[in-house]
């Protein structure tokens, strides 16, 4: 907890004379939720860990807000149940009850097209029916089975342009990317950002019919908001985790079978070292390449190279009867290609029970990302007026919001861009040369809740049989 003493770690000496290092502590800086998960599973093994925070809270972006009885997220609004690591964890945390799934109609979500709200279709015969894409644009996929492999990295926009044609990037991919990655489909890797779709190429006979083939899973939420998860295994941690805390920089002091590691830290304004027999950098990349530009300037250099867009995300509370419009389903999506100022907007009292008062209704809406990143960087009262410039010719908006939030991210997330194979290739010759210094980040296996979830596991493991070795 913040101000609470620091265990005093230091090199305990076996009766061989070398450095024991598995009786220190394995240090973590960084509790977003990829550190957090990997202290839980490490202390679930019975392994000592040390997370360092530089934040007066543990979570990351994951942040939750209640006031005058509405709840917003700064950061992720849900996560997608793609892996079992998620109820496993919410199991072992017992909060499994806390969990509430997106009610039935959040099943319908749109895209923006000529100003107006188009569901996405969601079977075969209403894509037939559906206004999205043009005769010629749908007749386009029958090709797609046909084309083969591209010999060369892709963006997304030129990965799905060759296989599914241009219609199918503008008013499919486009939009999705922006409220996956607040991303542009022009800059990202195909390969590299979307690792599964880029491989439905070879398997299912075709990435449409392999992406029509997928299991869709369920997308949930935590009463209490999203923080609930971090917040949750911050109070299971104890005095493991220091708050306010961040950490300087690594210093490997004793390399080969035993290496250790002493890391430099700050807790509340005073240095403090502690000496680790590994360490887990899971801090975002820019705050990673500080830590560690003091032994290895070139990757911090790769790791600063990381793209994070500046994105604004705006929660609006309004009566529900000054929807002219019902707000039915998930929300909706912006192409580019519409020239609007928002990504796109979330209809958050409708997608889980309780972010509004009685009688109330709630909207998430974001600007900028790597498509638009200066309509981020408006002051307030300019992204105000923009938002509600944006929502009320959509949704037939009567009047202004009872509530409003903003929230600003500088660096948002990161963009797995043309390239990006080359960074997560310097980051597997990191950890090969600095024995049992590990990366688990957003930036390495991915950036969903899910994914985190994954690499903090695979670390783990990686830990554990560093240890034993």
């Amino acid at each position: 907890m913040s101000g609470s003493k620091m265990p005093d770690h230091k090199m305990s000496e076996n009766p061989g004379g070398r450095s024991k290092a598995g009786a220190l502590p394995v240090v973590i800086a960084g509790a977003g939720i990829s550190g957090l998960c990997a202290a839980h599973w490490l202390k679930k093994a019975g392994i000592e860990v040390i997370v360092l925070e530089k934040e007066a809270e543990a979570g990351g972006a994951m942040k939750s807000r209640r006031e005058q009885g509405w709840l917003y997220e700064l950061g992720p609004n849900s996560a997608l149940e793609t892996t079992p690591l998620i109820e496993q964890l919410l199991g072992e945390l017992s909060i499994l009850d806390r969990r509430v799934y997106a009610q039935a109609g959040a099943a319908r979500r749109y895209i923006l097209k000529n100003g107006k709200l188009t569901p996405i279709p969601m079977n075969a015969r209403s894509f037939i029916l559906s206004p999205l894409w043009s005769p010629k644009g749908k007749l386009r996929l029958l090709r797609e089975p046909f084309i083969g492999r591209a010999g060369e990295e892709e963006s997304v926009a030129d990965f799905v342009r060759r296989r599914l044609g241009s219609e199918m990037l503008d008013y499919a991919v486009n939009p999705f990317v922006s409220g996956v990655y607040a991303g542009d489909p022009e800059k990202l890797s195909a390969r590299s950002a979307f690792p599964k779709m880029y491989a439905l190429e070879s398997k299912h006979g075709g990435l449409f019919k392999g992406l029509l083939a997928r299991r869709k899973a369920k997308l949930f939420s935590l009463r209490e908001g999203m923080q609930s998860l971090p917040a949750t295994i911050a109070v299971s941690l104890g005095e493991s985790l220091q708050l306010n805390a961040p950490v300087e920089r690594i210093v490997p002091m004793r390399a080969g079978r035993f290496p250790v590691y002493t890391v430099s830290y700050r807790s509340e304004g005073k240095p403090g070292t502690v000496d680790a027999s590994a360490v887990v950098l899971a801090a975002p990349a820019p705050a990673a390449a500080g830590i560690i530009r003091p032994i290895d300037p070139e990757m911090a250099k790769t790791l600063e190279s990381i793209y994070y867009p500046p994105l604004a995300v705006a929660f609006s509370g309004f009566r529900s009867d000054q929807f002219l419009r019902p707000l039915d389903g998930f929300g909706y999506l912006v192409p580019g290609i519409e020239h609007r100022r928002s990504l796109g907007s979330i209809w958050s009292s409708a997608l889980f029970p309780g972010r509004a008062p009685a009688g109330c209704s709630a909207l998430t809406t974001f600007l900028g990302g790597a498509r638009q990143p200066e309509w981020a960087k408006l002051d307030d009262w300019e992204l105000r007026a923009t938002v509600m410039d944006e929502l009320r010719p959509v949704l037939n908006i009567v009047g202004e919001p009872l509530f409003s939030r903003i929230t600003r991210w500088e660096r948002a997330i990161p963009q797995y861009n043309l390239g990006y194979h080359r960074i997560l290739e310097s980051i597997d010759r990191f950890e090969q040369n600095y024995r049992g210094a590990f990366i688990c980040a957003n930036y390495k296996g991915g950036i969903s809740v899910g994914a985190c979830l994954v690499s903090a596991q695979q670390v783990v493991e990686r830990i554990k049989e560093h240890l034993k070795s």
